[in-house]
């Protein structure tokens, strides 16, 4: 407010106040409240003489509703106008130099929108937050400006400018009292580690500080102390001493480890008994006469939970508590546990699914309208619409609506299922290729996944329409079919294949399901220059087989699994009619764990292993064998590049004839971990390793390392690996590079 307008309004009200009475009252320039608002903001009254501290205090109330710039009020012949220059609109607002490209960040440290107010306090405000998270990233001497620009129709441009302070580097970190524990296993528990030589490397101590963590460090080593029975451990707050001209720091801990406690008893009190004590005391791992370990005691409190929990007590509370004996070094572990009452679901409200239909997601739950409670019930129910691959992501809330019911509150966010694409090029073999692709794992919301590829150039043709419902009428019966025709033309031959298969599945419980399908396809060898290769390995084939399988999965997603195991075995038998008569067996194993737990970010562990084997029971024909290399198998050479050969070279060229193998075994680690959050892009470090034989597995071993990125692109699940081979020989063909679309990461 402008205090020369005040006294202003001040000097005339005097001069009027006993001269005239307010005839009316105006609101010029007024739009962000209404008149009805204003007047009720207003001490000056129509019909009663002007008074001084009135418009003083009116203009004061309109000036504290943080609408205008600025406020005043003139008199004349008994009408009072007041006047409002508001405040100009922020039409664009930008942050630079930190967080730019995610988003959420941004919103969250300006909580200023597009077409709010320019208000220079709420500006300060988010510059303060902005330095505030500089400070916290462990930033020393930040500067955050705002940069202001009007534009030609009234409203603002805003900038904030961010130039990053310096970082401190951890350049020691030294502990006092540690005698009975090797300090280094503490780099596992905190944040905050002394840098390593090399550690701007993966996996080494970088040495940044982190000034949010500081706090916990302390409770963390403790922790660790806890989990080896030490169970009078202390750990002082951390002394830090920075070095401000080069940015670096010394810390130090002093620590009280104490005596190891054992555990004397363990004992289990329920308010109301609803389970034998013995059933709750088998699903405890503390051991009596064993060091105590509060990480397992934790633990140990949520089965209990989940245990009486999954009889309908949704409201169970456990309350671990430990007994000391300090002079014996040993504690007893008490759990007393209040049950509640039995709970029932009322209702099932499923939202989010824009496009996938409300059955398809019921289908998938394992709680209905009128059912008992059951904590695993509700994680096996997450974890089922993980599996289908619909949903980006899922939460499933428990809303309490008395001592006895509650509704269940699916929020799915759906994920891009299906894509058309759309390409061509030209390749030196194949000339120009045109190649359409159209394919929806969730069509129409239905659950069901349909396939179409046409693709064709001057060499190949390949043309393939697959459909399968892996919940047939919303049972527990799956079906699938699929034909296919595909031909390439070689410099020495040319190899034409047709086929269809068809089959049905039944999923015997939640994890376990069970498949029986029929495959026939002929296969054509034609244009054979026997001249160039070994016509006997190219002989035309019919094949007619029935394949049986068994498949465990309980997973928690689709695409990137963060816990569970996935396995499966397969069994075909071809020999029903056609030409090939074998038996053939695949078996692939995979665990997954989420490490957050332990690392503070989204590192995911996998294992991932194939075994593969065929024996001749008539007739195996070549292309019925096994070969490995690229994706799936071992990376770091070109895929089914590996594999027994005839040992001649028909043509000179220093390749021989591969003619497949009866065995294979490869297996994989991979560490996966978050790239661009915001994009959902993650990078995998990986080791391959793999063998093949034809009378021996280990006659052909080879291994592959490299990196990965896993991408969740607007065309699908998108993979692109950059590998090198490990223990290549001469003659090997070695692939730096394949990209995948559409896989399981």
């Amino acid at each position: 407010m402008k205090t020369i307008t005040l006294s202003l309004i001040v000097a005339s009200a005097l001069v009027h106040a006993s001269a005239q009475n307010v005839q009316s009252i105006q609101y010029d320039g007024m739009v962000h409240i209404s008149e009805a608002v204003a007047k009720r903001l207003n001490e000056v009254k129509v019909g009663l003489p002007l008074d001084a501290n009135a418009v003083d205090k009116t203009v004061k109330n309109f000036f504290d509703q943080g609408y205008f710039e600025d406020v005043w009020a003139e008199e004349n012949e008994g009408k009072v106008t007041f006047h409002f220059k508001e405040k100009p609109i922020i039409s664009k607002i930008e942050l630079k130099g930190y967080k730019e490209n995610d988003e959420e960040a941004k919103k969250a440290l300006l909580q200023i929108d597009k077409g709010a107010l320019y208000d220079e306090k709420r500006l300060e405000s988010a510059k303060k937050r902005i330095v505030d998270a500089l400070s916290q990233d462990g930033k020393i001497d930040s500067v955050v400006e705002i940069d202001t620009e009007k534009l030609d129709n009234g409203s603002m441009h805003v900038t904030f400018i961010v130039n990053e302070g310096q970082e401190i580097i951890i350049k020691k970190l030294t502990y006092a009292g540690v005698l009975t524990q090797d300090s280094d296993d503490f780099d596992s528990m905190i944040a905050n580690k002394e840098k390593d030589f090399m550690g701007w490397m993966w996996g080494r101590n970088d040495g940044k500080m982190k000034v949010a963590e500081l706090q916990y460090d302390p409770l963390r080593i403790r922790d660790f102390y806890m989990q080896r029975g030490y169970l009078d451990a202390k750990i002082d707050e951390p002394f830090v001493a920075v070095d401000f001209d080069h940015y670096e720091a010394q810390m130090s801990y002093n620590v009280f480890e104490g005596d190891v406690y054992r555990v004397s008893d363990i004992l289990v009190f329920q308010d109301t008994k609803v389970i034998e004590d013995k059933e709750l005391l088998d699903v405890i791992a503390l051991e009596k006469n064993k060091p105590f370990n509060i990480k397992t005691f934790r633990d140990d409190a949520d089965r209990i939970k989940t245990k009486i929990a999954d009889l309908g007590y949704a409201y169970v509370q456990v309350q671990p508590d430990l007994k000391k004996d300090k002079e014996g070094k040993s504690v007893d572990v008490v759990y007393r546990i209040n049950p509640g009452k039995k709970v029932h679901i009322r209702n099932v409200i499923v939202s989010g699914n824009n496009r996938t239909l409300d059955r398809v997601v019921r289908r998938e739950l394992f709680l209905a309208p009128g059912d008992l409670y059951s904590l695993t019930n509700l994680k096996d129910s997450r974890n089922a619409l993980g599996r289908t691959g619909y949903f980006e992501s899922n939460t499933i809330e428990e809303k309490r609506i008395d001592d006895e019911s509650m509704d269940i509150i699916v929020q799915a966010k759906e994920a891009p299922t299906g894509n058309i694409q759309l390409g061509g090029g030209y390749g030196s073999f194949g000339g120009i290729l045109v190649s359409v692709a159209v394919s929806d794992r969730n069509i129409f919301g239905s659950g069901i996944n349909v396939g179409l590829n046409l693709e064709k150039s001057q060499r190949t043709s390949n043309y393939s329409f697959n459909i399968s419902n892996p919940r047939l009428n919303d049972s527990d019966f799956s079906g699938n079919f699929s034909v296919f025709n595909s031909s390439t033309e070689y410099d020495s031959y040319t190899t034409e294949s047709k086929g269809i298969s068809v089959g049905t599945g039944h999923r015997f419980n939640r994890f376990v399901s069970g498949y029986v399908g029929y495959n026939y396809s002929q296969n054509k060898y034609s244009d054979v220059n026997t001249t160039l290769v070994n016509s006997y390995l190219y002989e035309s084939y019919a094949k007619s087989s029935v394949v049986v399988s068994a498949t465990y999965d309980n997973t928690d997603d689709y695409y990137v699994p963060r816990e569970g195991i996935s396995a499966s075995q397969s069994i075909e038998m071809a020999g029903v009619g056609g030409d090939a008569d074998f038996w053939k067996s695949r078996t692939t194993f995979g665990i997954y764990q989420g490490l957050q737990k332990w690392t503070d970010f989204d590192l995911i562990l996998r294992y991932k292993a194939r075994f593969n084997y065929a024996t001749e029971s008539g007739y195996l024909p070549l292309g019925e064998k096994f070969y490995m290399g690229g994706i799936g198998s071992v990376r770091g050479y070109q895929s089914y590049s590996l594999s027994p050969n005839s040992g001649i070279d028909s043509d000179s060229n220093g390749k021989l004839d591969l003619i497949g193998g009866t065995q294979t075994f490869s297996n994989s680690l991979e560490f996966s971990v978050p790239l661009v959050p915001e994009a959902k892009m993650r990078a995998t470090a990986f080791v391959d390793y793999g063998m093949i034989g034809e009378k021996s597995m280990s006659e052909i071993k080879r291994g592959g390392y490299g990196v990965s990125l896993e991408w969740f692109s607007p065309v699908g699940p998108l993979q692109l690996v950059f590998a090198n081979p490990i223990s290549d020989k001469p003659g090997d063909d070695i692939a730096h590079f394949e990209f995948t679309i559409g896989q399981r990461f």
